[in-house]
């Protein structure tokens, strides 16, 4: 009876995994391929490659797409690969820490752009030039991995065979000392906090400019618009940073369901939000729709031709 009861549960375990995972690589298949369509619009027309505000939004684009590849992979590698070398394991979780900042450090690099736009339009072009786009660019992407490859050798003198082990792929497991838990309050704390502060001044400073403008209050408007949904972006990524207090709380108030809701809650704050960011550049943009839309005409028109002549 026990055993017939062990098998039973041992099934639905993974039933219940293998529909996870399911999902999971589905959805990931489905934003990277939306993303990918903008990226291949970008790189096809020249014409954007000029723009600063379009090419912070592909860096967006193409970084979340990364973040999605690997945030998938590591949820599927933790039902189906239980013992991961530590190495391939700390890369995996170095660009996967490092592209959840660098989205959330991006997106306030496009509001301070859409800020200049509006508020000093005649300086624009002097300050937001080529050139210092892709320096910001780089200086998000370092910003982000001295702090993990620190952790790395840390735990390397603190364990000398540190690189010989292996080990379950996840943070909880890997980076689980006092330390690593104080260091991701505070800079949990300063990245929100300077983010948010940067989203709220633009968005006031855009929104008195679109008050006092006599003309062109369209594009002020526009540009607000595009702030307050930059917020709602940042608020479901931020949502990842108390995964762990929710945990607890799921823990204490629905503990039969509290995997459900931990899955719920990674699709949430994991992989919706690299949904956003095509809508809310690549189709509100009615320079890079119309682009989009061209291409994609183009490709429905070259099947047909070939499918007439087969």
């Amino acid at each position: 009876m026990n055993s017939t009861m062990l098998q039973v549960n041992a099934q639905d375990r993974f039933r219940d995994a293998w529909v996870r995972n399911f999902i999971v690589v589905i959805f990931g298949i489905t934003i990277n391929s939306i993303n990918g369509v903008f990226v291949f619009t970008f790189f096809k027309n020249s014409v954007f490659y000029n723009d600063p505000r379009y090419i912070l939004y592909i860096h967006l684009v193409i970084n979340d797409m990364l973040m999605v590849f690997v945030s998938v992979s590591l949820s599927v590698m933790a039902y189906a690969w239980r013992n991961v070398p530590i190495p391939f394991c700390v890369v995996l979780l170095i660009i996967a820490s490092k592209t959840h900042k660098n989205s959330v450090l991006t997106l306030a690099g496009m509001s301070v752009e859409r800020y200049i736009a509006i508020c000093k339009p005649l300086h624009h072009h002097q300050i937001c030039t080529v050139r210092r786009t892709y320096i910001l660019i780089s200086l998000i992407w370092s910003v982000g991995v001295l702090p993990g490859l620190a952790d790395f050798i840390l735990l390397s003198v603190i364990d000398p065979f540190f690189y010989t082990k292996d080990t379950i792929c996840s943070t909880s497991r890997l980076y689980n000392t006092p330390y690593h838990e104080e260091l991701s309050k505070y800079m949990t704390g300063i990245y929100s906090s300077g983010v948010w502060l940067i989203l709220i001044y633009t968005y006031c400073r855009v929104l008195i400019t679109a008050r006092k403008a006599s003309t062109d209050k369209s594009s002020a408007k526009k540009a607000q618009s595009t702030i307050l949904l930059h917020g709602a972006q940042l608020l479901l990524c931020m949502l990842s940073y108390i995964t762990g207090y929710l945990e607890l709380m799921y823990a204490q108030l629905l503990p039969a369901d509290r995997s459900i809701l931990l899955f719920c809650n990674y699709l949430l704050t994991n992989l919706l939000p690299r949904l956003l960011t095509p809508l809310i550049y690549g189709v509100r943009d009615k320079v890079f729709y119309s682009h989009m839309k061209g291409i994609v005409a183009c490709k429905l028109v070259i099947v047909k031709v070939e499918s007439t002549k087969q």
